[in-house]
């Protein structure tokens, strides 16, 4: 059956089998019949796309639709519509509706934006009827039947895609949480893995140079060197260094030890120029040490240099990998009650070690209020929010501009800012950025849901309120949470001349 032949009888009928349509009166139908535009889909063919603006609601009549997004490359199936099989077992897939509910385009239109998927058919013969935006909503206040229909499944719909956000959110956050993990860990993980393939043979070395020593020296030299080698040890490391000026040390002071018969030269000119100091500081410093033991004093005193470096590498990366992984343990959450009392900057300064790849090129402003009170509730859901906000301003700065978090009291509310020197949210998006399905992000960039569960997470879960203030060069995304023990509410303040333009949200 040709979609442009279908007879009204058909039409009629087709449509009275619908349950959006089986509520309203036989006046009613013939309305929706005489404003039909049936459409005949080959299998693969493009119903509409994702980004294109909302133009029309879509039933389905016979065949099936295939409802994906593409989400950061990888094209995900939503929906599923089919006419092929009505039977109970039939109206899932994969968890996703089929049989039931065949009709899709709804929401863009309630929220005036665009399409937030693309529509495909399935199959060798699909037949869709459109209905235009104006008869959509004139079919809302003409057939009261289809509202009671439709909005259910809108509601159930938007649940589903907040759940299926939570859970991409969850694997792409332990992405994320792997990425800069495994980024972080490189450095200290090389250094450890350095040292202790180099420590063994500079063991060795110690042991001979300390043989040949012993034998060569008075008991006036061995006491003079102890205390050259206390020295060093005790000093700080230097302040600042001219890589010019140490690389000629290093050189000098190789120079004059190789003339000395030294086995390692270079060896103690990178260790004694490491410390910041020249040759004229180790000859006066050895002045005592006769002719025919100096060769092995030299030696020693770089083999005692070299161990005490492999070992400050190795203090220095340790501590660095116990404070990678508590941090990371502290960011996921792991091991811990749900809902627990906590300082809120410990969740993001996480976030900060989390995503310190994506910062790199950005300046980071701490403005923390010190003795902050704790707050009470999820601070693993938190950090989500707070990744999802450090994430979309490091995004806006392209790699290049300061990132500002703030922490202060502002009564019995916590007010955490995070501010960033970015592109800016355009003035007609503001209102909606908290809107599920909407995004200012290119097609397959987004799903549109990220500022929505952070909005949920933060007005539902912990009873406070999120807000957004943008301007070329200047956003800020505003939190405001209860503190620990109070009942109160943390809604957005009034917009005031000096903080316009501003938008948000808060619990009701």
């Amino acid at each position: 059956m040709n979609a442009a032949d279908m007879k009204d009888p058909e039409l009629r009928a087709a449509l009275r089998e619908l349950e959006i349509f089986t509520g309203i009166t036989d006046e009613q139908l013939d309305w929706l019949v005489s404003v039909s535009e049936p459409r005949i889909l080959a299998d693969g063919d493009i119903l509409f796309r994702d980004g294109e603006e909302a133009t029309g609601f879509h039933v389905l009549l016979s065949g099936g639709l295939v409802v994906t997004k593409v989400v950061d490359g990888r094209e995900e199936v939503l929906t599923r519509h089919s006419t092929e099989e009505e039977s109970a077992a039939a109206e899932e897939h994969d968890g996703k509706p089929t049989a039931a509910h065949r009709f899709t385009g709804e929401l863009p239109l309630l929220t005036d934006g665009s399409y937030v998927a693309t529509a495909a058919a399935s199959g060798p013969s699909t037949t869709v009827v459109a209905y235009p935006k104006p008869v959509f909503f004139e079919m809302l206040t003409r057939c009261h039947g289809v509202a009671a229909v439709l909005i259910p499944v809108l509601a159930w719909r938007i649940k589903s895609s907040e759940v299926q956000a939570r859970k991409r959110a969850t694997v792409e956050a332990l992405g994320t949480l792997a990425a800069g993990l495994a980024h972080e860990l490189n450095n200290p993980a090389a250094a450890v893995a350095r040292a202790a393939q180099e420590l063994a043979p500079a063991l060795d070395r110690l042991t001979r140079t300390a043989q040949a020593w012993g034998a060569a020296a008075t008991g006036v030299e061995r006491a003079l060197l102890d205390r050259v080698a206390d020295e060093l040890d005790e000093l700080p490391p230097p302040a600042t260094t001219d890589p010019f000026a140490q690389a000629d040390a290093e050189e000098e002071i190789a120079d004059w030890a190789e003339e000395a018969g030294t086995e390692r030269p270079g060896l103690l000119g990178s260790g004694v120029a490491d410390l910041g100091l020249e040759l004229g500081w180790l000859r006066e410093r050895l002045a005592g040490v006769g002719e025919s033991a100096l060769a092995p004093a030299l030696d020693h005193l770089a083999a005692l240099l070299e161990i005490r470096s492999l070992a400050a590498e190795l203090r220095a990366a340790g501590p660095r990998i116990s404070q990678l992984v508590s941090a990371t343990r502290d960011y996921a959450n792991l091991d811990r009650a749900p809902e627990q009392r906590f300082p809120v900057t410990d969740g993001l300064e996480n976030t900060l070690v989390v995503l310190r790849a994506k910062l790199a090129g950005i300046s980071i402003v701490r403005e923390y209020e010190s003795d902050l009170p704790e707050l009470t509730g999820y601070p693993s859901e938190l950090n989500q929010v707070w990744t999802n906000l450090v994430d979309n301003a490091a995004e806006a700065m392209e790699g290049s501009g300061v990132l500002t978090l703030r922490a202060r009291a502002e009564g019995v509310c916590m007010v955490v800012e995070i501010a960033d020197t970015g592109r800016g949210i355009p003035a007609e998006s503001l209102p909606r950025i908290f809107e599920p399905f909407y995004t200012t992000k290119d097609v397959g960039k987004g799903t549109g849901l990220g500022l929505h569960l952070s909005y949920r997470i933060v007005t539902q879960r912990h009873h406070g309120s999120i807000a957004a203030r943008s301007r070329p060069g200047e956003t800020r995304m505003v939190v405001r949470l209860p503190f620990a023990g109070s009942a109160q509410s943390c809604a957005s303040p009034a917009t005031t001349p000096e903080t316009a333009p501003i938008v948000g949200t808060s619990p009701s």
